[in-house]
């Protein structure tokens, strides 16, 4: 068997597709989240601390030249060594805030299929039992 015999069988499979339809839906997600926390969680928390604006949070590591402002935007254009601890502040609340959402759908999908599994399934009887069903009822009819 080929190569591109066995590549075609795999990629065609529901699972590859079921992986690539969560790959793209889970990006999309990621950017519902980043704008979650960089425009409504992230400027209450600054509120609550004194306006910060976790974005702009750094430490220059090295000297600035001269004539560089003083901002991460510019020290990194002009290629200083800054620690931005903000910019990583923001991306683990972020990650925070993403896997407690994926574990609260986990956890609902989870309890869906308890309440699924707790539920008696009605067994359809035996052919003979429905046989004989047809044949009682059939008498009865005058």
């Amino acid at each position: 068997m080929s190569v591109m015999k066995e590549f075609r069988e795999f990629a065609v499979k529901g699972n590859v597709i079921d992986l690539a339809v969560g790959v793209i839906i889970g990006a999309a997600f990621g950017k519902i989240v980043d704008s979650l926390v960089a425009d409504i969680i992230m400027p209450i928390v600054g509120l609550v601390f004194g306006k910060l604006d976790f974005s702009n949070l750094y430490v220059v590591l090295g000297t600035a030249p001269a004539g560089v402002a003083n901002n991460l935007a510019d020290l990194k254009k002009a290629g200083v060594p800054v620690l931005a601890y903000g910019n990583f502040i923001t991306i683990a609340v972020n990650f925070l805030i993403l896997a407690f959402i994926i574990f609260m759908m986990v956890k609902q999908v989870n309890r869906l299929r308890k309440k699924e599994e707790a539920a008696p399934a009605v067994a359809a009887p035996p052919e003979d039992i429905a046989l004989l069903r047809e044949i009682r009822d059939s008498l009865k009819r005058p």
